[in-house]
């Protein structure tokens, strides 16, 4: 083989290849919106805070979204379930500076209840789909929910910044995410947008998720989302330096490509001038009158196809000069491209430092005075409700736990700590006993045993005592400070029971109503 038959076209495509797994995100990332910052109210998620029928661990909720990532990059472009968790991808071609992307929906039977949670599943997705690190993964599926809180349901904004194809794949009922957890089920299409890049630090157009808007939501929270927002410049910096650096690559790789093209043509027209050389020899020599002028012809022959040879290797050159070009394009583009988000994070960074010298000029609020237990009913046709802290001068509310399905008749104290009966019994929800933290007033801890939802909680001694729900039986049980189930009764009891506690014995009702005696120890019926 020739040293010129080297396969550069070959070559050129590693090269393209190698260089695509620095590349940032591509330039057609929408224009930042500069709407004036005005008092725009913060995106509050609604979430469920009830106990749960299951508690997933946070491995197996990120494994959701993983799961559906690694599909996605092994080439397929529907994954998921559509009555659960499922991924759209929509990747076409060019549409103006529209884009392309992954619309992550949830079906009608998605258990999620939670916007910590939804985070850690879109969190897996990316990690999985595309590589990203833990860190980042995380940071950007809090953009995403953001991103598409802010726009939920504005089909006029999205057919601005996305291709047709994304579009056929939208209605306004279901576009976004809202920020109740119960209209998530079957109402949400979650918009990720692409740059075309499936690869780790350019795949999510972070200029699309970080606009104007979506930071102007940011800072309307009580810290101005100073730590999301760091996070974010940083992760353009890196993006712009690792686009930078491969711009450098590449016109290294061009530098060096260009001085071998220019040593093979030399060569090829070397080849070319011996051929025609060779040509005119041969013509002088048929002249002679004892001319072999066959092996003339095969020598004829020869420098033809030598000729042509160094006349197609010219041609070859040309197109890898071509393609040259076309990576010199590439090149400006990345250096473009560099260039804008170096401009971004130092906005966003000014931005950053404004809001932090404001918040310092600003009198920091007096500490709230120390509130009193309370709770408060949320609907007139049931028990349910919240537990609050009240002012002691004012009688006015300072806070209120996330937890709404408190029964209110059953809050107790013990040891310090407060326990309840709370939850419902729909979706994903159950009815259990579950401790509150005083301070903060969250649920922290939750049994795992069905309750009764017309059940009252009883406090003797150490021991909790509630009625338990178990296949659609009920039954009195005993509990110790922890939640844990210690025993119940084998006898059925009416759900409305009530409770009197005697020395050596205990009385409730069967599920006749009648009444019975029971042991303390072990809660079998006494005869």
């Amino acid at each position: 083989m020739k040293k010129y038959d080297i396969p550069y076209r070959f070559l050129y495509i590693c090269i393209i290849i190698s260089g695509i797994l620095f590349l940032a995100p591509s330039l057609y990332a929408q224009q930042v919106h500069e709407a004036e910052f005005e008092n725009l109210p913060s995106v509050t998620f609604i979430n469920f805070e009830g106990p749960h029928h299951r508690i997933d661990t946070l491995q197996q909720i990120r494994d959701i979204g993983f799961s559906l990532g690694q599909a996605v990059r092994a080439g397929v472009n529907r994954p998921g379930a559509l009555g659960r968790y499922f991924v759209i991808r929509s990747i076409s071609g060019p549409e103006g500076n529209r884009l392309d992307a992954d619309i992550f929906g949830l079906g009608p039977d998605v258990a999620v209840g939670h916007i910590r949670n939804l985070r850690l599943i879109i969190q897996g997705y990316l990690e999985g789909a595309f590589q990203y690190s833990p860190r980042d993964a995380a940071l950007l599926a809090e953009f995403i929910t953001i991103y598409n809180a802010v726009y939920r349901g504005d089909m006029a904004f999205f057919a601005t910044r996305f291709k047709s194809p994304v579009m056929g794949h939208l209605t306004r009922e279901r576009a976004g995410i809202s920020l109740r957890y119960d209209e998530w089920p079957g109402q949400t299409l979650m918009l990720i947008p692409l740059t075309g890049l499936d690869l780790p630090l350019s795949a999510v157009d972070t200029g699309a998720l970080a606009d104007q808007r979506v930071v102007d939501h940011l800072r309307q929270e009580p810290d101005r989302g100073l730590e999301q927002r760091r996070d974010m410049v940083d992760l353009m910096e890196r993006e712009a330096e690792q686009a930078e650096q491969q711009a450098a690559i590449i016109r290294e790789e061009i530098r060096r490509e260009e001085e071998r093209i220019a040593q093979e043509r030399e060569q090829a027209r070397q080849q070319q001038e011996e051929a025609r050389r060779e040509e005119e020899r041969i013509a002088a020599e048929r002249q002679q009158p004892d001319a072999d002028q066959e092996a003339l012809d095969e020598r004829e022959l020869l420098a033809q196809q030598q000729q042509q040879e160094a006349q197609d290797r010219l041609d070859e050159l040309d197109q890898r000069q071509e393609e040259l070009a076309q990576m010199e394009q590439e090149a400006d583009r990345l250096d473009e491209f560099a260039e804008q988000r170096y401009a971004d994070a130092q906005e966003g960074r000014q931005q950053i430092a404004e809001d932090q010298q404001e918040m310092i000029a600003q009198d920091p609020p007096p500490p709230p005075p120390e509130g009193l237990l309370g709770i408060s009913i949320r609907t007139p046709a049931a028990s349910l409700g919240h537990i609050v802290l009240l002012d002691p001068n004012t009688g006015r509310e300072l806070a209120r736990s996330p937890l709404n399905t408190v029964n209110v008749r059953t809050v107790t104290q013990i040891n310090n700590r407060l326990i309840a009966v709370a939850g419902e019994n729909r979706g994903s929800g159950a009815i259990r006993l579950v401790e509150i933290n005083k301070n903060t007033l969250e649920m922290i801890k939750q049994g795992d045993d069905d309750i009764a939802p017309e059940s009252l909680l009883w406090l003797n001694g150490q021991n909790l005592y509630a009625i338990a729900a178990v296949n659609n039986n009920f039954h009195l049980a005993r509990f110790n400070s922890e939640l844990v189930l210690q025993n119940r009764t084998i006898i059925n009891v009416h759900p409305f029971a009530s409770v009197f506690f005697y020395d050596g014995f205990i009385i409730t009702q069967r599920s006749d109503g009648s009444a019975v005696l029971l042991n303390p120890g072990d809660l079998s019926e006494r005869r």
